[in-house]
């Protein structure tokens, strides 16, 4: 925690030399429509053209510079958080998780937007619900996104495993059966997914509970719901995969990176849980060797967790039409569709799931298309950092097998019940 904070301190040090060097030390930046937008430096690779186009059609005083945060959420979060606070102007248009939408709204960070002003009605509304605080638009959904099960279509072939038809997936138990039979005969590991203790395992801990049936919280945000028999079996799928080994023990240290380099060319799993840039990842014949599907569920397919990333425009922003206009060009058709091409980011705008060009290239789209459809969002709380933290850690603990499920459960349910009690009304 120690070296965390000294880094994100050296982080914001960083970015406020950057302020200075730009409009002077202590001096407010020039009174211009030139605007900045804070996003995550792992979206560099779509972002480039796509500014570049704007700059190309726009007057000088109508830039747009991009502020690239740290790769790491939790570090952007702490970055964008301790700016805001301050109520600094550097920031214009913020590029944020879907799960902080809640807290920047209630905080008063960022602004409220009128729908009236995008087409949101061409967007999954899974996507635009993450965008609202209280039933009000305080963002735009930028990408969505829902992980997917991908598997080596090319070892269960050899192994005379029937191939799923349309979007049909596997049972947990039928999947947890292959990765514990199939996989070692052809000297593959069985299922990955992100279990190292940070937000990636809240995304596969809520992916398990609610593909039993089970919530974390109630619909309206205000009661725990973890005490249940549903809870309980998600939990214990996991905590079973590990016991049994079919999930190794190194996955305990697996984040997206390490996730994916474990199961792409030349990886060594037979089942991978992970976002939809994986595929791009996998080859020219992908298509060959790899298949995607559904994530499994107790009795049939089961529910991802809603990812993604929302535009907002800062409070203490000074050119929030500028701004505006902005959001309204990324969210554009040709600009999902770029986005999608250059990095593998779901676009939001449905449309693009039927694009006979781009289900040629993208075979996942549909079943992507699904999963989106069908996913659940995270706890929509105002102090979401903390929640998360209390769910990792308690899973992460069941998982080791320093606890039992029950016993996580128990703590988890308790403590994030306090958590949501200390934001209540009073």
């Amino acid at each position: 925690m120690q070296r965390r904070m000294i880094v994100v301190g050296v982080l914001i040090a960083a970015l406020t030399l950057v302020a200075g060097c730009a409009s002077g030390v202590g001096e407010p930046p020039p009174m211009t429509s030139k605007i900045t937008f804070a996003i995550g430096s792992d979206d560099i690779g779509w972002l480039t053209p796509l500014v570049t186009r704007w700059n190309h059609t726009h007057a000088t005083d109508q830039r747009v510079t991009p502020l690239y945060l740290p790769a790491d959420a939790d570090t952007q979060h702490s970055y964008l958080v301790t700016n805001l606070k301050a109520k600094s102007p550097i920031y214009d248009v913020i590029d944020m998780d879907v799960v902080w939408t809640a807290e920047f709204a209630a905080n008063g960070w960022i602004v409220p937007l009128n729908p009236a002003n995008f087409p949101l009605r061409d967007f999954f509304q899974s996507a635009v619900r993450t965008a609202k605080y209280r039933g009000r638009l305080y963002a735009v959904p930028d990408y969505t996104n829902a992980d997917l099960l991908y598997y080596r279509k090319d070892i269960l072939q050899k192994a005379h495993v029937p191939p799923l038809k349309g979007d049909s997936t596997w049972t947990w138990a039928q999947l947890a059966n292959l990765a514990r039979t199939v996989a070692p005969r052809y000297g593959l590991a069985g299922y990955a997914g992100t279990f190292a203790q940070y937000e990636g395992l809240t995304v596969n801990f809520a992916e398990a509970v609610q593909s039993s049936g089970g919530s974390i919280l109630n619909a309206k945000g205000t009661a725990v719901t973890l005490n249940t028999p549903q809870a309980l079996a998600g939990l214990t799928s996991l905590v079973k995969g590990f016991q049994q080994g079919w999930i190794p023990q190194r996955t305990l240290r697996f984040e997206e990176t390490q996730a994916q380099d474990a199961f792409v060319p030349p990886g060594n799993f037979l089942f991978l849980n992970d976002w939809p840039d994986v595929y791009a990842k996998l080859g020219p014949d992908a298509s060959r060797t790899y298949g995607v599907a559904l994530l499994p569920g107790q009795n049939g397919p089961g529910s991802s967790t809603l990812g993604g990333a929302n535009l907002a425009i800062s409070a203490f922003s000074r050119h929030q039409r500028t701004a505006l206009s902005f959001i309204k060009y990324l969210t554009g058709y040709d600009q999902q569709k770029t986005m999608l091409k250059l990095g593998s980011f779901p676009p939001v705008l449905m449309s693009l799931y039927h694009d006979r060009t781009l289900t040629g290239h993208y075979p996942y789209l549909p079943t992507l298309n699904d999963a989106i459809t069908n996913a659940q969002p995270r706890p929509a709380i105002t102090n979401y950092d903390q929640a998360t933290q209390a769910i990792f850690s308690e899973v992460f603990q069941a998982l080791e097998g320093n606890t039992t499920p029950q016993a996580a459960l128990r703590d988890m349910q308790s403590e994030l019940t306090q958590i949501i009690r200390d934001r209540l009304p009073r």
